[in-house]
């Protein structure tokens, strides 16, 4: 068998199973959450969003949109230099993204059932 044939079986077979996997995983929540960042931020987004008395008189303060911090949950970075991952019970994230060119960091306590913020910085 030449070359040319193994690669022409191995790209035909190769694409019948992506064709397989689209349709048999379209419409599922199936997702590749395998970095630090996408763990933590899945793990965060998956539980019960609180706001601490801080927070809320910042959003008031700043007339910020909560659409802004969700964004900033789902596709934001998380700053493990400037976390506390191990502090008991609960552990603390620094998390920072951008939305509508303003720069936004988010403090949040991840416990087992809920998920605080804490604090917040606008910078612009």
């Amino acid at each position: 068998m030449k070359l040319v044939q193994r690669f022409a079986y191995y790209f035909g077979g190769f694409s019948v199973g992506l064709i397989l996997l689209a349709f048999f995983l379209n419409g599922k929540k199936a997702s590749c959450s395998y970095g630090l960042d996408a763990r933590v931020l899945k793990n965060i987004n998956s539980k019960t969003l609180l706001f601490s008395d801080e927070a809320k008189s910042i959003i008031r303060e700043k007339d910020i949109d909560t659409i802004a911090i969700n964004y900033v949950l789902f596709k934001g970075d998380v700053n493990f230099s400037n976390s506390d991952s191990r502090k008991e019970p609960c552990g603390i994230y620094s998390i920072e993204g951008e939305y509508n060119d303003r720069d936004i960091i988010l403090l949040v306590e991840n416990c087992d059932s809920i998920a605080t913020l804490k604090d917040l910085k606008i910078e612009y």
